[in-house]
């Protein structure tokens, strides 16, 4: 059932939540995207199977299996002996017990790599006004029905403005310097929803494709061409079709600390003359 949830507009404070959400119907859209508590901190042994991380956890030395919600590549963050964190869910009706939250990069840095997250924080950044993107709108619904067969992650609505369409892509590939990198592998249903985006453009709407840097150690953002050239000739034509196109870094508060979030932190400049297919 799609819904529609007020947009507040805040400045530096924490936004105050809609009456919608404020009562409490919604906890997993909270003011920052807290991570599930608590975290165990482990070594990674592999990734495997697409959706499956075999890890020893530091304190207690045994090998669990985790899930990982991450369809990708994973280039560059499944390197055995890493460090991560896994949450914990004592749902007796899961299989797998443990998943795969985040994972410590060389100088400090910190990256998710769970895909179901990105929607939650862009959510919440929407709520916060904090996507100048999306200034003037204040309705929101999620996963609205457009396009051959898809979904919108979401539209936004506001008076006398042209509905937005907003896609989010998860990223965490970087491969060189401090440049974050979209896709890790090849992703024809990525190249669809640019298709689609501009067909809405061309009916009259907004259309925009945010990328959202789910790593606090990049400071621009380009399409890996080299990985998926069609992908790039479909953002290309997209963007001569009036879609727009942005993309946020995220800055992650970590464990051991209770309120360890994962929140949209700021734009970041788009490498055009970097993207560019081998």
């Amino acid at each position: 059932m799609q819904e529609t949830i007020a947009i507040e507009r805040g400045g530096a404070a924490a936004p105050r939540a809609p009456k919608s959400l404020r009562t409490g119907a919604h906890p997993a859209y909270a003011a920052l995207m807290k991570l599930p508590q608590p975290l165990h901190a482990a070594r990674l042994i592999k990734r495997y199977k697409r959706f499956l991380a075999d890890a020893a956890l530091e304190e207690t030395g045994e090998t669990v299996t985790a899930h990982l919600a991450n369809p990708g590549s994973m280039m560059g963050l499944n390197q055995p002996g890493a460090r991560i964190w896994l949450s914990w869910n004592d749902d007796p009706k899961r299989k797998l017990r443990y998943a795969w939250e985040l994972i410590e990069l060389p100088g400090g840095a910190w990256s998710g790599v769970s895909t179901a997250h990105p929607n939650r924080i862009v959510e919440e950044a929407l709520r916060g006004g904090r996507v100048a993107e999306a200034a003037g709108y204040d309705r929101l619904r999620r996963e609205v029905s457009y396009g051959a067969a898809s979904r919108v992650d979401f539209l936004a609505e506001g008076d006398g403005l042209p509905p937005l369409f907003i896609e989010v892509k998860n990223v965490h590939l970087r491969r060189s310097g401090a440049l974050a990198e979209f896709p890790d592998s090849v992703t024809k249903r990525g190249a669809k929803h640019l298709d689609e985006l501009a067909a809405q453009v061309a009916a009259g709407a907004r259309a925009l494709m945010l990328y959202l840097v789910q790593r606090d150690d990049c400071e621009a953002f380009a399409l890996a061409g080299d990985i998926d050239p069609a992908y790039l000739r479909r953002y290309h034509e997209a963007r001569a079709a009036g879609v727009e196109a942005v993309a946020y870094a995220c800055r992650i508060d970590p464990p051991p600390d209770a309120d360890a979030a994962i929140t949209l932190d700021r734009a970041l400049p788009i490498r055009e003359a970097a993207m560019r297919a081998s």
